[in-house]
């Protein structure tokens, strides 16, 4: 193997700390061309489908990427802004922000860059970005909360695939959640105090969580897990029992089971029990993206309504939100030891 060198490399100068901020990605359009790229890319990913390969091949190109990349465009086009992707938008507020802060904290010799899984901007390019600026330790900050091998997994998997092509490696650092740190916790709350001082307290809050196989679970994966813990620490923070702030899993793809309940159908039986109100937060979204503006806000409104709700609401996510950015400010120097 050829090894990738860094021109006008300055031993002495290495001093540096880059950040490496990820999310998992969008397409670069709302286009059927588009999606069927970045759902190819996506979706061959054996972390985020575990099939025997020959078998998925023959099921992601012979059927999925020639029927889901229309209907995805069009769900992407009823969320797509003037900025483009929301999720792409909002991340690159997110890193400004918080390059930002960690300046004002840290010095000039820190550097925050933006990658995606999927899509542009790609893993190999924040790190090329990284590499640019010397620095000599890398910490990799997926803005996944809670950890699961089809997210924050697979994110490690990308960055060691471009690192071990590396001359040098720099020293690396990879924070695989942060589902119970405080002040992530207390951004949560706060995003939902706000709101409610500002709209009003709903009969009940529903936080829905992005869902995956249960066998995924059942071989290891915490995540399920680690949903439940935020859910109960904020709960806690709020001062509200299980019988007012519930949690479920969205977004389910295929046929076999995922984790439960389900976010659709219990917003459709809640509208049939005479549920009047709801709110609903997405606690494991960082960034406002596909999934939370036309599933969670559109597509389950209706569901409710449609069943003899009165009122749905969606809290945004944190998104640039200064609680927030703070709170990632501290899980970076916490594991700075600062």
């Amino acid at each position: 193997m050829n090894f990738s060198a860094q021109h006008d490399f300055d031993h002495e100068s290495s001093t540096s700390v880059g950040i490496l901020l990820t999310n998992l990605g969008t397409p670069d359009a709302p286009t059927k061309k588009a999606l069927r790229a970045y759902l190819k890319e996506f979706l061959w990913d054996p972390r985020v489908v575990e099939q025997p390969r020959w078998l998925w091949w023959l099921a992601l190109n012979g059927v999925i990427l020639n029927l889901r990349p229309a209907k995805s465009a069009e769900a992407y086009r009823k969320v797509w802004t003037d900025e483009g992707s929301p999720l792409l938008a909002i991340s690159k507020k997110q890193r400004h922000k918080l390059d930002h802060v960690l300046h004002q904290k840290l010095g000039d010799q820190v550097h925050v860059e933006l990658a995606m899984r999927y899509g542009n901007p790609s893993i190999e390019s924040g790190l090329e970005a990284l590499r640019a600026k010397n620095c000599s330790k890398i910490i990799v900050l997926p803005l996944y909360p809670q950890y699961s091998a089809t997210t924050t997994g697979s994110t490690f998997d990308a960055v060691a695939d471009v690192l071990k092509t590396w001359r040098r490696i720099p020293a690396l650092q990879l924070i695989d959640s942060y589902y119970d740190h405080p002040a992530y916790i207390q951004a949560l709350s706060q995003s939902v105090q706000q709101y409610w001082q500002q709209h009003g307290e709903p009969e009940r809050l529903l936080m829905s969580y992005h869902g995956i196989p249960e066998r995924y679970v059942n071989s290891g994966d915490p995540y399920s897990s680690h949903c439940h813990k935020t859910a109960s620490l904020l709960r806690e923070r709020l001062g509200l029992g299980e019988d007012r702030a519930y949690m479920t899993f969205q977004s389910r793809f295929g046929r076999e089971p995922w984790l439960q309940p389900y976010t659709d159908s219990t917003l459709k039986a809640w509208g049939e029990e005479g549920v009047s109100s709801v709110d609903v937060i997405c606690p494991g979204f960082s960034a406002d993206c596909l999934e939370t503006i036309e599933e969670v806000a559109m597509e389950n409104r209706d569901y409710f309504l449609e069943a003899g709700g009165q009122q749905y609401r969606y809290i945004p996510a944190l998104n640039d939100d200064d609680a927030h950015i703070e709170a990632l400010s501290q899980i970076v120097m916490d594991h700075l030891g600062r």
